[in-house]
């Protein structure tokens, strides 16, 4: 799918030129793949806090947008170099609200990622949009700067619940940008629907979903409300002012909106995301099967392993979380990564387990060997009489294909972990001796 309005800008074209240069410069060569990564791009500002939200954001008098874009520009770079990345396969701007920033910025990060690596024509390009902050000129313009997918956090179309949420908008105005949204990226844009809220009932929610199915296009996120600490909402009930969730009837919630959603025709790839006619994100793809990504902006976090690591040792990367802070460490050092934890084998082939899991094709034998060769998805869980009872419930299968659950059981993944991942750290610890010694 090509950008859209990317023949009005630059990039585009001399990505394909800089592309056929290197192809040249490259024939005859042999060598492994050029590394390859997705970029997450984090920009913190939002208009007010939602009341369930804790992620890093801040609510700013006025934002010095030509230091953050310059800032993030400068990352972007840093990052790309230390990482040795010479392909990104996607991008994504998240927040915060992303689409509070100029299209302009947008522009900078992506001409300035091109330049430092290589970034398709035809790359995923997605931004978070609140219904606010995205009128149909400011939706075109960022189109224009090389978006050419949205994520919409409609989150309910149930006015009294976008209130309760500190939403600034109304369910007119959320289906109202997405409409205009579907006109602009047909086939690319996505919404979020929250469920689990206090006092909400399954029936009232799977009318807002069958609502939502009436005009959506080809992506749909459920996500259940969790009540963090800090929050407004879990202030208000530890206080009793508000009800607490209920949980068994978030579950039936889930379980009844897979199932609509299945019977719409929408493929669910993932735990909470669902999708028809090939429309799955393919940057958080990345994040499930383990690929490597680098986050870029305040409180970013990342996964790579640093050019020159002669083990190829993975990191898990945070950036500075406080907005100034940070840009003060770009300024001084060129990036603001705060910590820097290499990720031992054993705790890798964790997240390759408890993250593949969550899609509906789960890890293929081919995909664990990329992790470990040596000790295969049979050795660690074919013998495991827990893990076989498992199998025999049908909530997860162990075949040729590889290790996955179920539909029935991607609903009870996290249970499942609780078997799954202390016979992976078994198996590991008895590893015989030539391959421990061999590692």
């Amino acid at each position: 799918v090509a950008l859209p309005g990317a023949r009005a800008r630059g990039w585009a074209a001399a990505a394909a030129a800089r592309a056929a240069q290197r192809r040249r410069r490259a024939e005859g060569a042999r060598g492994p793949p050029s590394p390859r990564a997705a970029l997450y791009v984090h920009w913190p500002y939002c208009e007010k806090r939602c009341s369930y939200c804790n992620f890093n954001k801040y609510i700013p008098r006025g934002v010095e947008e030509a230091a953050v874009r310059s800032c993030l520009v400068t990352e972007a770079q840093t990052l790309l170099r230390l990482s040795g990345v010479r392909r990104v396969e996607s991008v994504f701007f998240g927040g915060g609200t992303p689409s509070l920033a100029s299209p302009s910025t947008v522009a900078a990060v992506l001409e300035a990622v091109d330049q430092a690596a290589h970034l398709p024509a035809d790359s995923e390009v997605t931004l978070e949009a609140n219904p606010t902050s995205a009128p149909s000129s400011r939706l075109a313009a960022f189109g224009a700067a090389g978006v050419n997918r949205l994520s919409i956090g409609l989150q309910s179309l149930d006015d009294t619940e976008l209130q309760l949420l500190g939403r600034t908008h109304s369910s007119r105005d959320a289906l109202q940008t997405l409409a205009e949204a579907r006109r602009l990226f047909p086939g690319r844009v996505s919404v979020d629907l929250m469920l689990g809220l206090p006092a909400q009932q399954v029936g009232p929610w799977l009318r807002q979903l069958r609502t939502l199915l009436g005009c959506c296009d080809d992506h749909i996120s459920l996500y259940q409300l969790t009540l963090e600490r800090g929050t407004e909402l879990f202030t208000q009930v530890q206080r009793g002012t508000l009800s607490a969730p209920d949980p068994e009837l978030a579950a039936e919630m889930y379980q009844e909106g897979r199932a609509l959603l299945r019977d719409a025709g929408f493929r669910q790839y993932e735990v909470s995301n669902f999708a028809r006619n090939g429309a799955l994100s393919t940057h958080n793809w990345t994040y499930w099967q383990c690929g490597q990504y680098l986050g870029v902006g305040p409180g970013a976090h990342g996964r790579f392993a640093p050019q020159g690591a002669g083990d190829h040792t993975r990191e898990a990367r945070i950036q500075t979380l406080e907005p100034d802070n940070w840009m003060k460490e770009v300024m001084l050092f060129g990036h603001g990564t705060r910590r820097r934890i290499p990720l031992s084998k054993l705790e890798l082939l964790e997240e390759v387990l408890a993250m593949g899991l969550r899609t509906d094709v789960g890890i293929t034998h081919q995909h664990w060997q990329q992790f470990e060769p040596q000790l295969s998805l049979w050795d660690v869980f074919g013998a495991s009489q827990e893990v076989k009872a498992l199998l025999v419930q049908g909530i997860l299968l162990l075949d040729h294909r590889g290790l996955r659950c179920s539909w029935e059981g991607l609903a009870v993944l996290d249970s499942l972990l609780l078997t799954l991942l202390p016979r992976l750290q078994d198996a590991w610890q008895q590893r015989a001796p030539s391959l421990v010694q061999g590692e």
